[in-house]
């Protein structure tokens, strides 16, 4: 395993998420999942595996929607730990997805939450992956939205006296590569790439891309969640579907 950041094994950096994905207001419930699995094709019967799985939520509902088989992998051993405390037959292997090449099998599906804007090489991701999958299988993640990796200093949003948001500050957007930001802790690493960057990655690889999402909060939502409503000004998320159409033969080696 390469020397990778794993973030989510930091103690404060998972007690201050866990305490997150615990609260019903976070984002990831009202605005993620829901376009998530909007993006599932039928897995009655389907053989998945989950990038990034953490403690597994995401597996368990792939379960409950009908798959045969789920293996769900992640960097984090805290994480993992939590998963394996109830697999429900569950597969969980200790990986990093930067490299993907020790995973074996062919997958109907491969899903990815909240995980891909943490891997360095994405061509190289949509490569491997393409790999796992059937002939048109499916590739469905989210991830930050390009325009919140973007900023080189972090997101930020120009305020009027009343400390009321009027508008996004997008900077940086062409400047492609590595960024450090505070979420619990101090020097996260993600990494920031333009809307073309990820397109062209699944074409090259053989991918169609079928759907793609920059989720809004329901009217309901905004009713229990106000805040909610800074989305209509820039979105925190995207999501995207690839149907793999044909494999991408490399060159022999002369």
């Amino acid at each position: 395993m390469k020397n990778t950041q794993n973030i989510y094994d930091n103690d404060t950096f998972f007690e201050g998420y866990m305490k997150l994905r615990d609260n019903p207001d976070n984002m990831n419930i009202n605005l993620v999942n829901p376009a998530f699995f909007s993006l599932a094709p039928d897995l009655t019967g389907k053989i998945v595996l989950d990038l990034g799985c953490g403690y597994g939520e995401n597996c368990a509902k792939f379960l409950c929607l009908g798959a045969a088989k789920v293996v769900g992998i992640d960097i984090s051993e805290k994480m993992l730990n939590v998963a394996k405390a109830d697999t429900n037959g569950i597969e969980y292997i200790l990986a990093d997805l930067n490299d993907l090449s020790d995973i074996t099998g062919k997958y109907d599906a491969v899903f990815s939450s909240m995980a891909v804007h943490y891997v360095e090489d994405f061509n190289k991701l949509c490569a491997q992956v393409a790999n796992l999958l059937i002939d048109g299988g499916y590739f469905i993640f989210s991830q930050e939205h390009p325009f919140s990796t973007s900023p080189m200093n972090g997101p930020s949003w120009t305020r009027d006296e009343d400390g009321k948001r009027t508008h996004y500050n997008l900077s940086d957007y062409g400047r492609l590569g590595r960024r450090e930001t505070t979420w619990f802790v101090d020097g996260v690493i993600k990494y920031h790439r333009r809307f073309s960057d990820l397109i062209n990655s699944l074409v090259d690889n053989g991918f169609l891309v079928e759907k793609v999402l920059e989720p809004l909060p329901s009217e309901e939502v905004l009713v229990k969640l106000p805040s909610y409503a800074k989305e209509f000004d820039k979105q925190s998320f995207m999501l995207i579907r690839g149907r793999k159409i044909r494999e991408i033969v490399t060159p022999a080696v002369q």
